[in-house]
């Protein structure tokens, strides 16, 4: 697996592609592409996940000429990649949908016993997914996408405070959950 680019690097990249240079715009995107689609498949429905993300480039590449820099490129994508989110739920509630009426997660692994490692993985994703909108997305901005608690402030528009905040009660969340699947005692819980 090839090294994730440093911001600066990434952020010079968005300042070339746009001034025009086609070379520079591939490689912010090949650079970003990877933590636009884990940020947005954490926000809403996995199937989404690939149209939200193009629309993400889509809103991004039309405003890249008046990028300032005032942050790192990849905050700056992930805050748009954010509002793309938003849009989309808001869309979703005025344009309800047929509901997938699929199997829970869950009942499917309470069948499946013991669990190998890409079980774990099912069972950790869908309880992130059932965090909180605002602890989620706090959460994978820093324990999953690495930004540090100032980049994850910006992206979510709040002080730093309240993702240090959000990511404490994400965890509490999760290890609560996972000890309630896996059946630890109430008193080990402690």
């Amino acid at each position: 697996m090839p090294e994730r680019p440093d911001d600066a690097t990434v952020t010079a990249w968005a300042l070339a592609a746009g001034a025009g240079d086609r070379a520079a715009l591939a490689s912010f995107v090949r650079a970003t592409q990877a933590d636009v689609h884990r940020f947005l498949v954490h926000l809403g429905r996995a199937g989404d996940a690939e149209d939200l993300a193009q629309e993400t480039y889509l809103r991004a590449l039309r405003t890249l000429p008046t990028f300032a820099a005032r942050s790192s490129a990849r905050t700056w994508l992930l805050s748009v990649a954010r509002r793309v989110a938003v849009d989309s739920v808001r869309a979703a509630v005025r344009r309800p949908r047929n509901l997938d009426l699929g199997e829970d997660p869950r009942e499917v692994l309470d069948r499946i016993h013991p669990r190998s490692g890409a079980q774990e993985a099912v069972l950790i994703r869908a309880l992130v997914d059932d965090l909180p909108p605002d602890r989620r997305e706090a959460f994978v901005l820093t324990q999953l996408l690495d930004l540090g608690y100032a980049e994850a402030a910006q992206v979510c528009g709040c002080p730093i405070g309240t993702i240090r905040s959000r990511v404490a009660r994400a965890r509490e969340d999760l290890v609560r959950a996972l000890r309630a699947d896996t059946g630890v005692p109430r008193s080990a819980q402690r």
